[in-house]
């Protein structure tokens, strides 16, 4: 098996061997492809490999030499141009138009041949007998690479693969041979598939439904693609596509009955659903067994997904991912991906490149995915010409070295061909692979659009296209293969199936969804709960843990930088009065959770060591460079997927195995990476699976994943996640990029107890949010707003972690006396710190600070319960750093006064269109503004005097931007 090219270093003068090779084969099929100076180069090296003597080729002016050896240079250039640019004279268009050009490589004259030469025979290899004359060979490769077929892969630098190629596809014609039944099954296949097209047509034509009408090859290209996958060792595969053609793959792949997609047509099927969520049916996903023709089965996921097309890419390559995991599946060949794309999408999308660039990278490798591309030659009402710059909507696979198969989806065979080789390669080299598939839509964008306004050309030619059944029926029966009553036989009776579905449906309706507490999700529920969970462990353990953390492998150069870190960590909990912070908390919350069986993934720019350079999850030989996973060396990791070797079980030392800490730095891409780790987290309940961004604003880049399936998706799709995001958050002067991650915008999406968002302000409660997750029983996407400043800053002491603690929704201030206090300032994160320390610099004792460390969803019993001992008379405020526009203000006034019956006050800066000040004097200022707003003006003495500041903030200052209650000077 070969992978796919990696990153390679420079070699002598920068030339490299993997570059040299990857050179040298473009300058034996072209040499006019590679640059002068590389040409230059060849051209010596094959003049010394001759002992002297140029090496013939055809001359300009068209003439071979005459000699033999000449001529068959000039026969080897021909089927090398074949083999390159067959494709582009390939017979792909539906409607038989001839090719858009033809490229003079494969004309005799090109190579200085002539049609006196067809007679003579040749010594090439490609399919032909032995001594096949040049005709014969033509011939061939005409059949092989100009029929309805037209492959690329002569871009692939691994000699390997492209000798595959010619081995498996070149050597049969790019045809695999179909038996009678064979044939029979795809004319089945192709005949379910229009069926039910034409069937929802005529009984519900005012519903969308995204026809497959014109691309129905698609069914027996997967059909076939999976079966074969099942003879390969394939036991389960992960599915993703859009819209176009779903409920045909869900019907004639997936396994999904005729009774309950009508169901969803006749819009009956749960109570209530019309005030509850939900989705359209062509977004959702499903799950099934399926035993295919050859007797074996095979395991069938499709992802739901949402309009946003390619966004499902990463959502299944994750989960593919994921299900390796479990099945021990390390070679990447018993789960397999397939996605499903639309010919605009695949090429406009950039988040088809970012899975792509997954491939070959350690953290989020599947073994290559295969991509079926159903190519409408239109996106929405877009042609080609204004959807991409490239020949072709499969040329970003090129990025990759992934070979295409370019098929013409009238041809159902070598729709067949083109599909099963694919699966092959796969499984061989485990890289991605691409089926092109060149079809045509028969309606516009959905089947009330009128394409004949932007495409009458397109429009007219479909109308007088006949079916792909039709055109395939006609002829195997002219073949033999079946009669007119063979073909009759099977259209009533699958029309009469779908007739007696659609009349069960409107009598009884069929759930069509899938119970998400199945399988791995048993036990797990969907009814959220503040049922106090006890997330401390014993001493004994979080010592193991911290030793572990502390230690480094005999003979490890350790960064001297990082030796104080290792040794305070090492110490916890042994050394007296020793304090923590949240890195300290969520390492020894990891390796907890690891010591517990419960496998912890983590993902992201820069996690290992993180953003801050406060995790060190990861650390290197300060000489050699090589990587030391602390918590991976605590016991014996334990094996998912092999029973007796699981993580929990015991191993020879007669401990239990822990399980693997799973640790990767992301490429630099957030929707991609944020997408993965979601799909992730939908495969395995009992495992902590986290996404950090760099900084918590860089979630902007993946805010499709946030919105369309974090928020969205157990609502719409009834599917559960406890994905955790970890976004670094607050202000401490660095500009209006990194210092928010737009809590904000969580908040606004919060609803139907969809998720958790959670500004933690202690080590502490760090620790016991992380092991919450897992120690529940329902699983809710928690979005953590992680402190930047106070990541390495001591808040916790260790018994805090120790059995019988737990997080705290609402930390009341527990220093207040009850009866003296004249304001209660609510607050949730760092500024709870600032205020405690300006509250302790003026040894304030009329103001308590209270922390609501979980503000969706509130605790708003608890909130009564605590605001309620202050008395009556204490004003409540709710006091922040973010803007009024942003932050949990709004959040917080809304729902404390729905819930509460509490007008909040407002202390914090005044909205703005930035989340931030540029300046840093500007946002010392502002900072300054609020904590005198809330706790008071610092005494002079402590104040800077070079500003002209004397306690508090004057009007007209750039802190006048900080609001505060009417009264109140800010």
């Amino acid at each position: 098996m070969t992978s796919a090219p990696r990153a390679v270093p420079a070699g002598v003068n920068s030339w490299n061997a993997a570059f040299l090779d990857d050179q040298y084969a473009r300058y034996q099929a072209d040499p006019m492809s590679v640059a002068p100076d590389v040409r230059a180069f060849f051209q010596g090296f094959e003049l010394a490999a001759a002992g002297g003597a140029a090496p013939t080729r055809a001359s300009a002016s068209g003439q071979h030499a005459g000699g033999s050896s000449s001529f068959q240079h000039a026969v080897d250039d021909l089927v090398t141009s074949y083999r390159r640019l067959g494709h582009v004279h390939a017979k792909l268009d539906p409607f038989g138009r001839a090719p858009r050009e033809q490229r003079e490589e494969l004309a005799l004259a090109y190579h200085g041949l002539t049609e006196a030469d067809l007679d003579r025979p040749v010594h090439v290899t490609v399919g032909t007998r032995e001594g096949a004359t040049l005709r014969e060979v033509i011939a061939h490769l005409e059949k092989t690479y100009c029929s309805s077929v037209g492959v690329e892969f002569t871009h692939i630098s691994s000699r390997e693969e492209r000798e595959w190629f010619l081995k498996n596809y070149e050597q049969v014609g790019g045809r695999i041979p179909l038996s009678a039944a064979h044939q029979r099954r795809v004319m089945e296949q192709l005949l379910s598939a229009e069926s039910f097209e034409r069937f929802l047509q005529k009984r519900y034509p005012g519903d969308k439904r995204f026809s497959l009408e014109g691309a129905e090859s698609l069914i027996p290209s997967l059909n076939n693609l999976l079966e074969r996958a099942t003879e390969l060792g394939v036991q389960e595969a992960v599915i993703g596509m859009a819209h176009r053609g779903r409920l045909n793959v869900l019907i004639n792949i997936m396994g999904k009955t005729y009774e309950q997609v009508f169901t969803e047509f006749e819009d009956n099927w749960e109570k209530g659903f019309a005030d509850g969520g939900g989705d359209v049916k062509y977004h959702r996903g499903y799950s099934g067994e399926r035993e295919f023709a050859n007797g074996k089965r095979l395991h069938l996921a499709m992802a739901s997904n949402p309009s946003h097309l390619e966004s499902v890419g990463p959502v299944v390559l994750g989960r593919c991912r994921a299900k390796q995991r479990l099945r021990n599946d390390m070679e990447r060949v018993r789960t397999i991906p397939v996605l499903i794309h639309g010919d605009a999408a695949v090429a406009g999308q950039g988040v088809v490149a970012e899975c792509l660039n997954f491939s070959q990278l350690e953290g989020y490798r599947v073994g290559g995915c295969v991509h079926v591309v159903v190519n409408n030659q239109i996106g929405f009402t877009t042609v080609p010409e204004d959807a991409r710059s490239s020949r072709y909507c499969t040329d970003v696979a090129k990025m990759i070295e992934a070979p295409i198969f370019h098929v013409n989806a009238e041809d159902p065979e070598a729709v067949v061909a083109a599909s099963r080789l694919a699966i092959e390669f796969r499984q061989q080299f485990r890289k991605d692979v691409f089926i092109d598939l060149v079809c045509y839509r028969k309606y516009g964008h959905n089947e009330q659009d009128e394409q004949t306004f932007t495409q009458p050309v397109l429009a007219g030619l479909i109308k007088n296209q006949p079916s792909t059944l039709t055109s395939y029926a006609a002829r195997l029966r002219d073949a033999g293969v079946i009669t007119e009553a063979d073909l009759s036989a099977v259209m009533s009776r699958i029309d009469e199936q779908l007739d007696k579905a659609q009349q069960s449906a409107k009598a009884k309706p069929n759930t069509p969804t899938i119970d998400p507490g199945g399988k791995r999700w048993a036990g797990i529920v969907g009814e959220y709960s503040f049922k106090n969970v006890d997330t401390g462990v014993s001493k004994e353990r979080l010592a193991e843990v911290a030793a572990a953390l502390g230690r480094t492998p005999e003979g490890m150069n350790v960064n001297p930088k990082l030796k104080p870190l290792l040794k305070s960590r090492g110490e916890i909990p042994t050394a007296p009065g020793v304090v923590v912070g949240h890195a300290d908390a969520e390492m020894l919350a990891i390796g907890t959770l690891l010591l517990d069986g419960i496998p912890v993934r983590l993902s992201g720019q820069d996690c290992r060591r993180g953003t801050f350079s406060q995790r060190h999850a990861v650390l290197r030989d300060f000489v050699s460079g090589e990587p030391y996973n602390s918590l991976n060396q605590m016991r014996e990791i334990g094996v998912p997927g092999v029973k007796e070797l699981e993580p929990g079980t015991k191993a020879s030392d007669g401990r239990t195995r822990q399980a693997k800490f799973c640790v990767y730095d992301s490429p630099l891409s957030e929707e991609g990476v944020l997408g993965f780790d979601y799909g992730y987290s939908l495969a395995d309940p009992n495992m902590l699976v986290m996404w950090e961004g760099q900084f918590g604003d860089f979630f902007n880049g993946a805010q499709v994943v946030v919105d369309q399936y974090l928020a969205s998706s157990e609502i719409k799709w009834h599917r559960w996640s406890g994905l955790v995001m970890l976004l670094p958050h607050g202000y401490e002067g660095a500009g209006p990029e990194h210092s928010s991650a737009r809590l904000e915008r969580f908040l606004e999406l919060c609803a139907d107890e969809n998720m958790e968002v959670v500004m933690p302000s202690t080590g502490a409660q760090m620790f016991h949010l992380l092991r919450r997750v897992v120690a529940r029983n329902f699983r809710k996407p928690l979005i953590v707003m992680t402190p930047k400043s106070m990541l390495r800053v001591p808040t916790s002491s260790a018994s805090e972690l120790l059995s019988g603690t737990r997080f705290q929704e609402i930390i009341d201030d527990a220093s207040a006396e009850r009866k003296g206090i004249k304001r209660v300032v609510l607050c949730s994160g760092k500024i709870y710190h600032e205020l405690a320390e300006r509250r302790a610099l003026l040894s304030k004792k009329d103001v308590a600070l209270v922390r609501v460390e979980q503000l969706y969803p509130l605790h708003t019993d608890l909130l009564k319960k605590i605001l309620a001992s202050y008395g009556k008379g204490a004003e409540i405020v709710w006091c922040q750093e973010e803007p009024r526009n942003a932050g949990a203000w709004r959040h917080m006034a809304l729902t404390v006064k729905e819930t509460l019956g509490i007008d909040l006050a407002y202390i914090g800066r005044d909205a703005s269109a930035s989340p931030a000040v540029g300046s840093k004097t500007k946002h010392k200022y502002e900072q300054e503004a609020i904590l005198t707003a809330a706790v008071g003006a610092k005494p002079k003495k402590d104040e800077g005097a070079k500003n002209g500041q004397a306690g508090g903030v004057g009007a007209g200052s750039p802190a006048s931007r900080v609001s505060g209650k009417p009264g109140v000077k800010a």
